[in-house]
C-alpha cells in the first residue's frame, strides 16, 4: 500500500503522522524510510487497512459526521476495560471487539 494512504488517513483522522504511525507499529525510524520508499510494508498495510476499517465504521455510526467519529474513536470506554476504540484498533482481537460494539450501537443494544 502507497505511503500517501497512510497519509491521507491521518489527515482524515486528524491526527499526527507519529501517532497513527504509533497505532500501526511503525517506528520512527521506520516511518521516516517508507516516506522514502513511498510504500508500506505488507503487515504495516494490513494494520492501516484495519484502522481505516474501524473508522469507516465509527463514520457509519455517527451518519458520516466526521468529527463525532473522530471523538468517539479517541473517548476511553467502560465497555472496552476503559480503552478507546482506537487503542483497541491496534490488533484484531480489539478491533473485532471494536466493531461488534459498533454493531450492538447500530441496533440499539447499549452494553
Amino acid at each position: 500500500m502507497s505511503f500517501a494512504k497512510l497519509v491521507n488517513l491521518t489527515r482524515v483522522m486528524g491526527m499526527t503522522l507519529q501517532a497513527t504511525a504509533e497505532i500501526l507499529f511503525i517506528s520512527p525510524r521506520s516511518l521516516q524510510r517508507r516516506k522514502v520508499e513511498g510504500r508500506l510494508h505488507a503487515d504495516e498495510s494490513d494494520r492501516l487497512l484495519r484502522l481505516s476499517r474501524i473508522f469507516g465504521l465509527a463514520i457509519q455510526l455517527f451518519e458520516g459526521d466526521r468529527r463525532a467519529a473522530v471523538d468517539w474513536m479517541n473517548k476511553r470506554l467502560p465497555v472496552l476495560g476503559d480503552a478507546s476504540p482506537l487503542e483497541m484498533s491496534k490488533t484484531e482481537p480489539g478491533a473485532l471487539d471494536v466493531e461488534r460494539l459498533i454493531g450492538r450501537l447500530e441496533h440499539g443494544v447499549f452494553s
